[in-house]
């Protein structure tokens, strides 16, 4: 089977400060599965802190991952004073896809409001991997969620 490479990136504008947003995500695996419990069952945090680099988190999804319900990640970087954060997947449901997947996030000051970028390089395992396009979607949908739960908190 031939693999290959792939990326896929969005920006997605939401109107929480990039501080408070950061927030949020940082403290991802007490808050998805509390606040968004279709999408997030829950977030264990395996080794470390969940918030530094060589943390290791397990990721069980709800009914709103259709193809992926469990992950296992590594924390590769972690920069508070960016609001940067770079994970690979280590294993779970993702790997049946992937023979590699890495993503980064980062949140940066636009206007009021913040500009959330996520991006995720990979190498395919095979042909019969699923569409970026949901990958994508579930990546717009969750920020949009977290941009609202901030707003609200």
């Amino acid at each position: 089977m031939a693999s290959s490479d792939g990326k896929v990136e969005v920006e997605v504008e939401v109107k929480s400060n990039a501080e408070k947003f950061w927030s949020t995500l940082k403290d991802c695996a007490t808050i998805f599965p509390k606040a968004f419990p279709y999408d997030y069952k829950s977030i264990e945090i395996l080794e470390g802190d969940g918030k530094t680099a060589g943390s290791i988190r397990l990721v069980t999804f709800g009914e709103g991952s259709p193809l992926v319900k469990i992950t296992k990640e590594k924390i590769d970087v972690f920069d508070d004073s960016k609001r940067t954060l770079t994970y690979s997947v280590i294993d779970g449901d993702l790997l049946k896809y992937f023979k590699k997947f890495k993503g980064h996030i980062s949140v940066t000051p636009k206007g009021d409001g913040s500009l959330v970028k996520w991006s995720s390089e990979f190498e395919k395992g095979s042909h019969e991997v699923p569409e970026s396009e949901l990958i994508k979607e579930f990546a717009v949908k969750t920020f949009l969620k977290v941009d609202d739960y901030t707003l609200n908190a």
